[in-house]
């Protein structure tokens, strides 16, 4: 078909967006959603994914991750699964998963979810190798920004599956004690979640983020970066991305801040925001879990880690979680 529907949720409206970027502005804080605004930089985002991502190049970390899988796919007895791929991506994590929960005879709907359309209609075309159209549906979503996540999932042709909520790669850019309620609101007595965190390898903490730093310092995530930066006016020469990490509690987190060595201002609409030499303004942070962190954090909200499957570099992990 010609024709897609895309539904979009109201975090996601235009005039929430423009008070969105404002106040990322506003504070000198970046709102992750607007790294992937445009097809522009979603598709800087795909190929950066492509080349340093664990689950692209190495071959344990997607064995890890399809091991994970059919853990989930066979533990899973409902005969209709509902599986709602928060933070889609591209949806080849969540097709593979669909494969095998299809290949266990189970009944199977797909909810692609993200905040770029880009990246939701990229999922949902790599869906359809596996379960017709009318059993896929898209939608636009700010997870920050939406307190209806449960009813949202909520549709007249998945009211009696069990849901199976996938969050891959996603929970290091979110404020913990923001995002972890809402995944659990997703998670009733009958549901399941399946979710990545980025870990830091070793014994010691701070070593093992300072490790895997040059993922995070490198060309191709710096072009990514900068494009939100470029697209408001500001030019390379008046300024430089510096990496850092942060203690933010009892977590560690990678921060990318870009610092003005000389003046730039710019307008949208009404408002004019000014930067000096000195000041700065926060484009990405990364939070690297240890997997005893991931337990605890998961435990404050009634989460309980049934399985979990972490990769020999101990630098990724997937955990398989209901409500305790």
């Amino acid at each position: 078909m010609s024709l897609v529907n895309v539904a979009i949720h109201s975090s996601q409206f235009p005039e929430k967006v423009r008070r969105d970027l404002l106040d990322s502005l506003r504070t000198r804080a970046v709102n992750h959603k607007f790294h992937y605004d445009s097809v522009k930089q979603t598709q800087k985002w795909l190929a950066l994914h492509q080349v340093h991502s664990p689950s692209r190049n190495d071959a344990d970390c997607a064995a890890t991750y399809d091991r994970a899988f059919a853990s989930a796919a066979a533990r899973i007895n409902a005969p209709e699964v509902h599986l709602i791929g928060v933070g889609c991506g591209g949806g080849q994590k969540d097709t593979r998963l669909l494969h095998l929960l299809k290949s266990h005879g189970k009944e199977i709907s797909y909810t692609a979810c993200d905040v770029s359309t880009a990246m939701v209609l990229t999922a949902r075309e790599t869906a359809l190798s596996v379960l017709p159209p009318q059993n896929c549906f898209p939608l636009v979503c700010d997870l920050a920004g939406a307190d209806d996540l449960s009813t949202t999932f909520a549709t007249r042709n998945t009211q009696h599956a069990t849901r199976l909520t996938t969050f891959f790669g996603m929970i290091p850019n979110f404020e913990p004690e923001m995002i972890l309620p809402k995944l659990a609101s997703l998670v009733g007595k009958n549901d399941w979640l399946l979710f990545s965190a980025n870990l830091a390898p070793g014994s010691d903490y701070h070593a093992g983020v300072t490790k895997i730093l040059p993922q995070y310092d490198n060309p191709l995530t710096r072009d990514w970066l900068l494009a939100f930066l470029f697209d408001l006016g500001v030019e390379a020469g008046d300024g430089e991305l510096r990496f850092a990490i942060e203690d933010l509690n009892t977590l560690k987190r990678v921060v990318a801040r870009f610092h003005f060595t000389h003046s730039r201002s710019f307008a949208i609409e009404n408002e004019r925001f000014e930067f000096h030499p000195g000041d700065s303004i926060r484009l990405f942070f990364s939070y690297r879990y240890t997997r005893e962190l991931v337990r605890a954090h998961l435990q404050q909200h009634h989460l309980q880690v049934l399985d979990q499957w972490i990769t020999q570099s101990a630098e990724e992990g997937v955990f398989l979680c209901r409500r305790a």
